[in-house]
């Protein structure tokens, strides 16, 4: 239960944190990259992404998760379709599926000051660092 509620204040948290993004600026490659989530609150591993051609991968903190994306540095998009993972039991798949529902609705991203970070337009879902 203590879980659930610390995965739901940081789910509260994150999409709190409305940041402004041009919707056409030009961003830095991050193909062939790898990220670990910056903000962590509960699970045995850290959510993990790796950014590949027109592909995603990672840890969703329990399970390996895949997707395809669609990743464009000239206008910061960022856009994940159909994530598939792994069926492993976890005692907190309730914070892994927020985590994938929050990588489904990313749309861009901006990299600063080392961290990725995804959004769903101007709205903050999730930061990563290298």
């Amino acid at each position: 239960m203590k879980n659930i509620i610390l995965a739901l204040f940081a789910f509260i948290a994150l999409t709190s944190c409305a940041t402004q993004v041009s919707k056409s600026s030009k961003q830095e490659v991050v193909t062939n990259t790898k990220w670990t989530l910056a903000d962590q609150v509960s699970g045995s591993k850290i959510p993990t992404l790796n950014i590949e051609d027109k592909r995603i991968s990672g840890n969703g903190g329990c399970n390996n998760f895949f997707a395809e994306a669609t990743v464009d540095a000239n206008n910061g998009t960022f856009l994940v379709g159909n994530i598939g993972s792994t069926r492993m039991a976890c005692n907190d798949l309730k914070t892994e599926q927020n985590f994938f529902n929050l990588l489904e609705q990313a749309n861009k991203y901006t990299v600063k000051d080392g961290y990725l970070e995804l959004y769903k337009d101007n709205l903050l879902l999730l930061r990563f660092r290298k």
